[in-house]
């Protein structure tokens, strides 16, 4: 229990010190190994506010089976997805602006930088079906099954949910995804983009920049920052 705990937090101040946090909404939640629930965030505060005391257990019935505090309304987001996705150890759901007005464009996601090359092959994908709020079972199977196999999956209207074995792992997919939107918004701001990595350079880069030793020091250096500050 306290692993989790302790990765709930991690995960949420890590978010935090990325730039992606919006005010009291977005949560990352982290699989309970001994049920079919996850530990999240009480509803109500930010990313950078979490401590072990602001984390909840909730089941996927939406029961709070420890803590103390209002779960919030977007935890089928979690559960569902790892109901489907039984590798998955933790999901990220977050707002940041760069995610939504990419979503809005309907256009592939570039492997212009090193960020991209994650979501490329395949092309990472859409929720269409609502930008509304996945309060419901039913829409967090939606979203699970539009997420399917990938790493993560844009919202438009709304934001985007990434997903790895661990928190760490979800966490930086989170901030890669959310610096590689920003990216190719740039781009297409200035007139391009003209050129991006090919299928077999994303595929090299992908195991070169991003392998698990490389998402792991990105992982530690967010949890060194959130340590200066937010302590």
């Amino acid at each position: 229990m306290k692993e989790e705990i302790d990765e709930t937090v991690r995960a949420s101040r890590a978010l935090a010190a990325a730039g992606l946090t919006d005010m009291v909404w977005g949560h990352a939640a982290v699989r309970d190994p001994e049920s079919d629930g996850v530990w999240m965030k009480a509803s109500g505060w930010g990313f950078e506010e979490i401590g072990a005391e602001r984390v909840l257990l909730v089941s996927r019935a939406g029961e709070v089976l420890h803590g103390e505090g209002k779960r919030h309304i977007e935890y089928p987001i979690h559960t569902e997805i790892m109901a489907r996705r039984p590798e998955v150890g933790c999901v990220v759901h977050l707002h940041a602006p760069a995610l939504s007005a990419f979503a809005s464009l309907d256009v592939p996601l570039r492997p212009i930088s090193h960020d991209g090359t994650v979501f490329c092959d395949p092309q990472v994908p859409r929720f269409t079906r609502t930008g509304a709020l996945i309060a419901t079972a039913e829409l967090g199977k939606a979203l699970a099954d539009a997420l399917g196999d990938a790493p993560a999956c844009l919202m438009p209207q709304h934001g985007a949910v990434t997903v790895g074995p661990d928190a760490g792992t979800a966490v930086m997919y989170a901030v890669l995804l959310e610096r590689a939107c920003r990216t190719q918004l740039m781009a297409m701001a200035a007139g391009g983009p003209k050129v991006w990595s090919d299928d077999e350079e994303a595929a090299f880069k992908r195991e070169q920049i991003w392998n698990p030793t490389q998402l792991g020091a990105g992982w530690n250096y967010l949890g060194r920052l959130s340590k200066r500050t937010f302590s």
